[in-house]
């Protein structure tokens, strides 16, 4: 026989009960949904919730050369070079952030030079070194091969140091008749290459851009916001060789003249660090410097650091700074600019702003330190650049 049925008692729990109250209550309310609030990307300047560590690195850890700066711009007919920042202003942050030497790349060429020089490297010798840069309005003049080797040596009898050669070489400068591009590897050059390996002159040349420059402009684009306020950078749809044609006639240039050294600035192409590596590997006389790169560099650390590594004797440091702003946020000469730098190169900081700015100029990214070694830091920081620049 079944037991009688007993009615359980339940104690009254008014805490637990309340919420299922609650909800069978507001299950007969209309809900209000919050409504997605537009927002201008350019407006967008989320704030990381990551707790890391925050080094602040105030001063290189070993006195260094800036083989990457713009302190003068000059006239495209040589004629005059206008100062950026006052030189007692310059010095200040150098002795603040244990910047030794400054290389000024464009020092223009002709009176221009010679006024740079004058401005920068004589009342300062040990601080200030200039560059010289080619007369490519004179490209399409007949004899111009001969005029720009014989160029080379009086730039150099008049203080220059080295060459700067800019990206125009390749994208900007044209043939007067034509209007076609001038090719890097055009045989005009020649004697300028030669002639600058003879006076034991450096060649930085800058060649090609991201590889963000040569596509479409769309949501695809990861540079989307930095081309969309400059559309004029990019490269896509007109007549421009592509990325790997630009960096393989400057290979061809640098095979071509084995006894000229020759700095590839921005890493050559720091988002293909396998393709600079093999470069590196192939050509003696090729090496590399980092400016404006640290943001492509920080963001794959791992393959980075093994870059460094493998190839510490041919990096130099470099940032292409230019007083004032007047180029892009991560350029800007300053203390902030170089503490970013330090912080990439010496410590093993993670997820940080590779340049000074409140949207990240060139990406939404962030970047990772490398925490390289002291014995590599001293080759990047100055011997590398220092071998080069007869510096002793």
């Amino acid at each position: 026989m079944r037991p009688p049925l007993r009615r359980r008692r339940f104690l009254a729990l008014p805490l637990a009960a309340a919420p299922a109250a609650a909800f069978a209550q507001n299950a007969t309310r209309p809900t209000v949904k919050p409504k997605p609030q537009p927002l201008d990307l350019t407006q967008f300047e989320p704030k990381s919730m990551l707790h890391v560590r925050e080094t602040r690195v105030e001063r290189a850890r070993f006195p260094l050369i800036d083989i990457h700066t713009h302190l003068t711009w000059g006239d495209p007919q040589g004629k005059t070079a206008s100062l950026l920042m006052p030189v007692p202003e310059l010095l200040a942050v150098m002795d603040r952030r244990n910047l030794r030497t400054l290389v000024n790349l464009t020092g223009g060429r002709g009176d221009g030079l010679k006024q740079a020089v004058e401005l920068l490297h004589k009342p300062n010798p040990a601080r200030f070194l200039v560059f010289t840069e080619p007369w490519f309005t004179r490209v399409s003049e007949p004899g111009y091969a001969k005029f720009q080797g014989d160029e080379i040596g009086r730039a150099h009898a008049n203080g220059a140091r080295g060459l700067k050669v800019l990206k125009s070489l390749g994208l900007v400068v044209r043939e007067r008749e034509t209007k076609a591009l001038v090719k890097i590897d055009d045989s005009r050059f020649d004697p300028m290459w030669e002639a600058c390996g003879a006076n034991k002159m450096p060649v930085a040349i800058h060649t090609s851009d991201p590889e963000a420059f040569f596509l479409p402009i769309d949501r695809f684009n990861e540079r989307f916001e930095e081309l969309n306020a400059h559309p004029d950078w990019s490269f896509h749809g007109r007549d421009f060789p592509s990325d790997r044609e630009l960096q393989e006639a400057r290979l061809r240039v640098v095979a071509r003249h084995p006894k000229t050294n020759f700095i590839a600035l921005h890493v050559a192409n720091a988002e293909n660090l396998d393709y600079v590596s093999a470069a590196l590997d192939k050509h003696h006389n090729l090496f590399v410097e980092i400016g404006a790169r640290i943001g492509e560099l920080g963001r794959q650390p791992r393959a980075a650091r093994k870059f460094f590594e493998k190839h510490q004797d041919r990096i130099l440091f470099g940032t292409d700074a230019v007083p004032h702003g007047i180029e892009t946020p991560q350029q800007i000469f300053g203390d902030e600019l170089y503490q970013i730098y330090f912080r990439f190169l010496e410590t093993g900081d993670e997820y940080f702003d590779y340049a000074p700015a409140k949207v990240p100029p060139q990406g939404r990214w962030r970047i990772y330190g490398l925490g390289l070694p002291d014995s590599i830091l001293k080759k990047v920081y100055w011997s590398n650049a220092a071998r080069l620049l007869n510096i002793q």
